[in-house]
């Protein structure tokens, strides 16, 4: 499976998550700091790895960042993703299972070598839910996506101090 995978800086587990990915089969794609040719920063790195998942370039996507708050957020900012920050395999294996996460967050600074494993080891373990609860609440996640889509700032009508100070 190709995955994306995107840190800001090569400390802690950042090193080790490109081997980690290959002894398990997996191609990584790399992003941010293991590219010469990118922007390390959390921001543009994490949005580079979720835009290949939500260009069909990467299955999944992996941001590593100090505490990967960042990383998640603005992974969830493109279209199509849903980013989970886990610090646990058991929230990793509920990101997959009830939220269909395609983007796995994981902290620089919290996660150990032994969590990486167990982490990745629950989130590739697992898969999306079929229970019907589960798959209305990700297609609902699309219709939320949809209606942000199409309402602009031309959409929303001017609030009344607006208006007044435009007098």
């Amino acid at each position: 499976m190709r995955i994306a995978v995107a840190a800001d800086e090569l400390t802690g587990i950042a090193q080790a998550l490109p081997e980690e990915l290959h002894r398990r089969g997996h191609e990584p794609v790399l992003h941010g700091a293991y590219s010469d040719g990118e922007r390390p920063d959390w921001a543009w790195a994490s949005e580079a790895a979720a835009r290949d998942v939500a260009d069909g370039r990467a299955e999944q996507a992996i941001v590593a960042y100090w505490t990967g708050t960042g990383a998640s957020i603005a992974a969830n900012k493109v279209p199509g993703i849903r980013a989970a920050l886990c610090a646990d395999a058991q929230t990793a294996h509920g990101a997959r299972r009830w939220n269909d996460a395609n983007v796995l967050a994981l902290s620089l600074r919290a996660t150990s070598q032994a969590e990486l494993e167990e982490i990745l080891d629950a989130w590739f373990g697992g898969g999306a839910s079929e229970d019907a609860s589960d798959v209305e609440n990700i297609a609902h996640l699309g219709d939320i996506e949809n209606t942000a889509r199409r309402t602009t700032s031309a959409d929303i009508p001017p609030q009344r101090d607006d208006i007044e100070r435009s007098a």
